[in-house]
C-alpha cells in the first residue's frame, strides 16, 4: 500500500497527464469546460470540442471553444479548438483527426456534449426525440468508436469517460427524450466495458448534478450555488487518469461535495416449486418477495 500511495503522489507531483491527449466534447462551457481546464492543468494537451450552438442545439459558432482554449494557454496549457458536432460520424472522425494531427496521437476521450429540449412525452415531437438522442448517445456511439480505433491502432490502451444522468438511471418528469439517450449510454457504458477491455481501454461514466446553463433554470438549482461544474471534472479526471488502473463499466455520481456510485441491483427474486409457468395472480401474490433485493 506504501508503494501505491507512493506512486499516486510521484504522479500527482508530475501532472496525472502529462504527456496524455484528451478530447472533451461540449467544452465549451459548464462541465465540459471545468474538465478541460482540471484536464490541462494537470498536463494534458487537450481539443476543446464545442459546436457552440444553444441549449437546444440550434446555431452554431466557435466562441465558446476558443475561449476555453485562450483561458488554457492563459494559464500555461496546450490546447487547441474542435468545431464539429459529434452527432454525425463526419463529425466524430475529424474531432479524433484533430487530435492525431495537433497532437500525434489520442490518449482519453471525454464524451460530454449534450442540448436539453424538455417537454412531458404527451407533448414531445419526434423532431425533439430525435435531436436529443442524436447528440448524446449517437454522438457518444460515434465519438467513443472513432477514439477506439485509434487507441487501438496506438496499442497502448486508453481511457473513455461517458456522461450519463440521474435522469438516466432513475428518470425525471418531462425528461423522456433526455432520460433515454442517458440510460442509453449507461448500457453502451457497459457494453463497450466489456468489448474493449482487452484492448486495455477503459469505458466509464460520470453521473453528475451541477448548475450550469443547460440546469440552471430548473426549480432543483433556484438559489442553490454548491453544485458546481468543478465539483464534477475531479471524477472525470480520475477516470481519464491512471489512478483509476484497470476499473471499467463504473457510473460515478457527483452532487456537489457528495460522491457516490450508481449500480443496476438484481433482486433475490422467488422461485417457483416445480417447473410450473408463474400466474399473473401468482405473480401479484409475491410481488414483495420478487422485488426484495
Amino acid at each position: 500500500m506504501d508503494g501505491e500511495v507512493a506512486a499516486w503522489q510521484h504522479l500527482r507531483a508530475m501532472g496525472l497527464l502529462d504527456g496524455k491527449v484528451v478530447v472533451v466534447t461540449g467544452a465549451g462551457g459548464g462541465i465540459g469546460r471545468a474538465e478541460a481546464l482540471l484536464f490541462a492543468s494537470e498536463g494534458a494537451r487537450v481539443v476543446v470540442n464545442d459546436l457552440g450552438g444553444a441549449r437546444d442545439g440550434v446555431g452554431s459558432s466557435d466562441a465558446a471553444a476558443r475561449r476555453v482554449v485562450a483561458e488554457i494557454e492563459a494559464a500555461g496549457g496546450v490546447a487547441v479548438a474542435s468545431f464539429d458536432s459529434v452527432a454525425t460520424p463526419e463529425g466524430a472522425a475529424r474531432i479524433v483527426a484533430q487530435a492525431v494531427e495537433a497532437f500525434g496521437r489520442l490518449d482519453v476521450l471525454v464524451n460530454n456534449a449534450g442540448i436539453l429540449r424538455d417537454k412531458s412525452i404527451v407533448k414531445m415531437t419526434e423532431e425533439m426525440w430525435d435531436s436529443v438522442v442524436d447528440v448524446h448517445l449517437k454522438g457518444t456511439f460515434l465519438c467513443s468508436q472513432a477514439a477506439a480505433k485509434q487507441m487501438m491502432a496506438q496499442g497502448e490502451g486508453g481511457r473513455i469517460v461517458n456522461t450519463t444522468s440521474v435522469s438516466g438511471m432513475l428518470g425525471n418528469f418531462g425528461q423522456a427524450n433526455y432520460a433515454a439517450a442517458k440510460a442509453g449510454i449507461y448500457g453502451l457504458t457497459r457494453t463497450a466495458a466489456i468489448e474493449l477491455q482487452k484492448h486495455r481501454i477503459t469505458v466509464n461514466a460520470v453521473a453528475p448534478i451541477a448548475k450550469t446553463r443547460m440546469t440552471e433554470d430548473l426549480p432543483m438549482f433556484q438559489g442553490i450555488d454548491s453544485l458546481t461544474p468543478e465539483h464534477i471534472a475531479p471524477a472525470a479526471l480520475f477516470l481519464g487518469s491512471s489512478l483509476c488502473s484497470d476499473r471499467t463499466g463504473h457510473v460515478l455520481a457527483v452532487s456537489g461535495s457528495r460522491m457516490y456510485a450508481y449500480k443496476v441491483v438484481e433482486s433475490k427474486g422467488r422461485f417457483k416449486e416445480g417447473t410450473e409457468v408463474w400466474s399473473a395472480t401468482e405473480i401479484a401474490e409475491h410481488w414483495d418477495a420478487i422485488t426484495k433485493v
